[in-house]
């Protein structure tokens, strides 16, 4: 018993290790690049990162690019952060949609910030572009709405307001340390101002950075760009054109108040990006809001941000403006120029909020893009050219409606008429010997009354002697002088210009004529071919096959008398 009370536990040695590794773990934190294309988020990521601008070509970008790099001390030995870079290549909806499978709002609240990037050759689009990315801000840290989500919401946005009231104008002598737990306690904090930290309900650190302010003085001709610029949006320099800039300043500075971000001008000296990657640090490893506790003034030693910001705010120089948050109000911003009402532009950008979900390209006119046109200016950027014209096609049913209306009004271009036409004229397109205008060729005609002579001719046998005179022939007796195509064809008589036969009309349909005509029509075809194939003409041939069937020659003939 002794032994194993004196033994020590299993994980006595893993614990020690867990517990050294915790302390010496390396803090990990995001920033989520968003901007356009063109805004220059490859030069201001590689400011953040003190990593040179690597020129990459649009084919080589991808969905979603990343980078990182570790912050040192100012003696670069000791290593006190790793910093990631998640550049977005535009607002396109499969781009944002990338962003909640790589960056969980719920495990990526507390160690991330956002970075929203505007043009500063394209100023006319700051209000649309930063309505869609703070919103989508807000889309994106409501998360799925569990409640882990819900605690660090909670969290986060402690944290933010915590740091906005706690934020001390950095002074000559010494430098701006905002401490969670300092020796002010929270009951003697002044609540925030009006207008400021009213959006924003996940807390998510924001700073927006509007770049190439070094260009904002430069004219149209010398972008080389067309109308862009700040100088494509005034008529010249001077007052009016520092009064443009300053209330494009001020509007700015009271969105970026009602999310309790910073506002920050950029440009391509190195300064101005320094300036901004210590600012962002500084807001990352922003302490948590201070407890009970330490609220209480228990004795409970104050977290210390690690990098602290000693830059004054800068609103006079347009080209490297500093605005961290917390510092601002209404009332600084209205000092600036007067005549400017900030109540009226927080008004303005409730209403294009209100309105967005319903709106398509035509925002309210009490809205603030309405009254940032304003300002700057109609949209100069270039357009793509128009789609031609869309051709709709007319449904199905509606086609043959209309033109069914159009041909029952006009009946003689009814179709079906065409078909009653061809009935009424009998069966067309019947192919041979038996189609019906076959029996109206004059050979044929000429045929048959040839072969009909020829059998009324009279012999000089013994039959023709014994019939008498006035005895009509049997073929005779059939055609009775008519046209014999009216035995052949019934019906088709009249058409042949020859009286109606009797036989016809008392004739069943279907009837051809008995076995006489059979007989003639078998008699005047096997003619046909045999001339051809003998090469002689129809008419001979009929007459003498004629004349050898003729039922007359094979009747038997009396041998003549002996004188």
């Amino acid at each position: 018993m002794s032994e194993r009370a004196e033994s020590p536990p299993a994980e006595l040695w893993s614990s020690i290790l867990d517990s050294v590794s915790s302390t010496r773990s390396i803090p990990s934190k995001q920033i989520l690049l968003l901007g356009e294309p063109g805004t220059g988020k490859s030069t201001v990521a590689a400011g953040l990162l003190h990593k040179p601008v690597e020129s990459t070509s649009a084919a080589t970008d991808f969905a979603l690019g990343y980078d990182w790099a570790d912050v040192k001390d100012d003696a670069e030995e000791d290593t006190l952060a790793r910093l990631s870079i998640l550049t977005l290549p535009s607002s396109a909806p499969a781009y944002l949609s990338l962003i909640p499978h790589f960056v969980p709002p719920k495990t990526a609240l507390p160690n991330s910030l956002v970075m929203i990037l505007l043009d500063w050759t394209k100023p006319w689009s700051f209000i649309e572009q930063l309505e869609m990315w703070l919103q989508w801000v807000e889309k994106w840290a409501k998360g799925d709405g569990s409640r882990e989500m819900e605690i660090a919401r909670e969290e986060s946005r402690e944290r933010l307001q915590s740091h906005l009231q706690h934020y001390t104008e950095p002074s000559s002598e010494t430098a701006a340390l905002p401490l969670a737990g300092s020796s002010i306690s929270a009951s003697t904090l002044l609540p925030l101002g009006s207008g400021t930290f009213t959006h924003n309900s996940a807390g998510v650190p924001i700073i927006v950075v509007c770049t190439k302010a070094d260009l904002i003085d430069e004219t149209p001709e010398s972008l080389n760009a067309g109308p862009s610029g700040m100088g494509g949006m005034v008529k010249g320099k001077g007052s009016e054109w520092e009064e443009r800039t300053d209330a494009v300043m001020q509007v700015l500075r009271t969105i970026c108040l009602k999310y309790g971000a910073g506002l920050f001008y950029t440009s391509q000296q190195p300064a101005t990006l320094q300036t901004l990657r210590q600012y962002a640090l500084h807001l990352l490893f922003a302490p948590p809001a201070p407890s009970v506790a330490a609220a209480a003034g228990e004795g409970v030693a104050p977290t210390r941000n690690p990098f602290p910001f000693t830059h004054k705010p800068n609103t006079l120089d347009r080209d490297r403006i500093l605005v961290p948050a917390g510092w601002d109000s209404w009332g600084k911003i209205s000092v600036l120029r007067e005549g400017f009402e900030a109540v009226r532009w927080g008004d303005a950008w409730e209403s294009d909020l209100d309105s967005a979900p319903s709106r398509e390209d035509h925002p309210p006119s009490d809205g603030a893009i309405s009254m940032f046109r304003d300002i700057v200016g109609p949209d100069r950027s270039a357009k793509p050219p128009p789609l031609p014209e869309l051709i709709e096609p007319t449904p199905e049913q509606g086609f043959l409606a209309k033109h069914y209306e159009t041909l029952s009004r006009d009946p003689e271009r009814d179709p079906r008429a065409t078909f009653r036409h061809a009935a009424a004229t009998g069966p067309t397109g019947v192919v041979g010997p038996m189609g019906p205008s076959s029996f109206n060729l004059p050979n044929v005609e000429r045929a048959l009354v040839e072969m009909e002579s020829t059998n009324e001719a009279p012999a000089t046998g013994t039959g023709s002697r014994n019939r008498p005179a006035n005895a009509p022939t049997r073929r005779t007796q059939q055609t009775d002088g008519r046209n014999p195509l009216a035995q052949v064809l019934p019906g088709t008589a009249g058409r042949a210009g020859g009286p109606a036969s009797p036989i016809s009309a008392t004739r069943p349909a279907g009837d051809l004529g008995g076995p006489q005509t059979h007989e003639v029509l078998q008699n005047f075809f096997q003619s046909l071919l045999v001339n051809k194939n003998r090469g002689s003409t129809p008419l001979s041939a009929s007459a003498s096959s004629q004349t050898s069937t003729s039922p007359k020659a094979t009747e038997p003939k009396d041998e003549p008398k002996s004188s």
